[in-house]
């Protein structure tokens, strides 16, 4: 008689940042024989089949384990998904009560019941839900342990005077955790947002909210993070249990759950190109540059005289931008450079050709580059992005990051001059060897994350109760 696969549901924040980790968590789980319903909003699951890649035969490459559901986020069709504080306002009033319907949908059958949920931190408004209905959870960052420790620390903060319960700075400056810790700056704290200070403090809510939500009603709480990456915040919040980087698959074959579709070409350019030569540029999902700075960035890159893979999304300029001058710089560059609207990252940095990454710092981008062992140039954008940087610059020194002039913009010198600094530091290049063999050991057998991984296995099929950090 068959062996029943215990069921799991995944659910992510709906962000290109978040739904990527969760993907390969999920085949991760598949391969450790689960049964996996994946749960995205209306949008985004027509995006991830939009994109999913094709075999050689022309058919879709099939998602073998995971089942994507769709339910909706709760805007209007013509919404702007781009405001966060009425997007997170949405999904976080209606994806709950859809959520209870998925959950109830699967108790008719105890085959096909779904045992654990497993959701994004982000998603915490969803947790009481499923332990109502029985379903266990376990909480799942997909993003630095020091930055969900800084959510630990609010009431902390609001205690010394740092924030007051509205999550308004009360003071400018920096607030230390501790040694080898990113620090937080006032003025950059996740919920810190354009548009009305009311939006603000909604997000901050949000935040709070979910943050006690993940501390008592989830059961582990795992991170998308190695220990030897981020020592210390693993000391500080030892709830918090490593279990990554997470990758999909060693030979990067599966699909990671992109939005957009990727163009495989750059690789057989990649493949022309010297080892070590190449500047890869990419800023993530969200990240959005004015004309000026964008022009800027084009002719930095121009003036390094090296070979570049820039992804620039249809999304990625402001508006502005002359048609005209672009034209003349793609020609310009033609052979020297390559633009692409969107590309299979991974594989990217995994290319003996790429000498550094140009990033905007988003968790998967660092780790990525760490586990491939490239160094970094760090432009961040928004949110944990600094926190990150202050990691690769700072506290791991495997990277520099630009610095903007008075007008807030980069130059093209600035540019030039940093990407030239970088490829050029052997210091820096030891110590990314020495950050991806840490990376690499941790996922091997014996390492702290794959140790962390077999044990959350073990308590999603119920062999253990409970999961403990070496």
């Amino acid at each position: 008689m068959a062996t029943t696969k215990p069921h799991v549901m995944v659910l992510p924040f709906p962000a290109q940042g978040h739904v990527t980790p969760f993907m390969e968590l999920s085949h991760r789980l598949v391969d450790h024989g689960f049964e996996v319903t994946f749960v995205c909003t209306g949008l985004i699951h027509t995006l991830l089949l939009d994109a999913m890649p094709r075999n050689t035969d022309g058919n879709k490459t099939p998602l073998e384990g995971i089942r994507l559901v769709s339910i909706p986020d709760g805007m209007a069709e013509s919404d702007d998904r781009r405001d966060l504080c009425k997007f997170v306002e949405a999904v976080s009033q209606y994806v709950p009560g859809y959520v209870e319907e998925l959950i109830r949908e699967t108790e008719a059958s105890a085959e096909k019941k779904v045992k654990w949920l497993l959701a994004d931190v982000n998603m915490g408004f969803c947790f009481r839900v499923a332990k109502n209905l029985g379903v266990r959870v376990a909480a799942v960052w997909p993003a630095a342990a020091a930055s969900l420790g800084m959510w630990f620390r609010i009431p902390e903060m609001i205690e010394d005077g740092l924030i007051d319960d509205k999550g308004v700075a009360k003071r400018e400056g920096t607030y230390e955790f501790g040694p080898k810790m990113p620090p937080i700056c006032t003025a950059r704290m996740p919920w810190v947002i354009d548009g009305p200070p009311e939006g603000q403090q909604a997000m901050f809510q949000v935040v709070v909210s979910d943050n006690a939500q993940a501390t008592s009603h989830a059961e582990i709480i795992v991170c998308n993070s190695f220990l030897e990456g981020e020592t210390t915040a693993f000391e500080l919040f030892p709830n918090i249990v490593p279990i990554g980087p997470l990758f999909a698959d060693q030979e990067l074959r599966k699909p990671v759950g992109q939005f957009w579709p990727e163009d495989a070409s750059c690789l057989e350019w990649l493949d022309a190109q010297p080892d070590n030569s190449v500047v890869y540029v990419a800023f993530g999902s969200f990240t959005i540059f004015g004309p000026r700075q964008f022009q800027e960035l084009a002719e930095g890159l121009e003036l390094t005289g090296r070979p570049f893979l820039w992804v620039v999304r249809p999304d990625f300029t402001s508006g502005g931008l002359s048609k005209a001058w672009f034209d003349e710089f793609s020609s310009r560059m033609a052979g020297k450079g390559m633009i692409v609207s969107w590309c299979p990252q991974q594989k990217v940095l995994a290319h003996p050709a790429v000498a550094c990454f140009m990033s905007h710092c988003g968790w998967n981008s660092t780790t990525e580059g760490v586990r491939n062992g490239v160094p970094i140039l760090c432009w961040p954008y928004f949110a944990d992005q600094f926190t990150n940087r202050s990691y690769i610059c700072d506290i791991w020194m495997t990277g520099l990051a630009v610095t903007a002039g008075e007008d807030s913009v980069v130059t093209k010198e600035e540019v030039q001059s940093k990407l030239e600094q970088l490829i050029g530091d052997k210091e820096i290049a030891e110590r990314v060897r020495m950050l991806r063999d840490a990376a690499r050991r941790s996922l091997n057998e014996g390492g702290s994350s794959y140790e962390n991984f077999k044990r959350f296995v073990n308590l999603l099929t119920g062999v253990s109760r409970a999961v403990s950090l070496n």
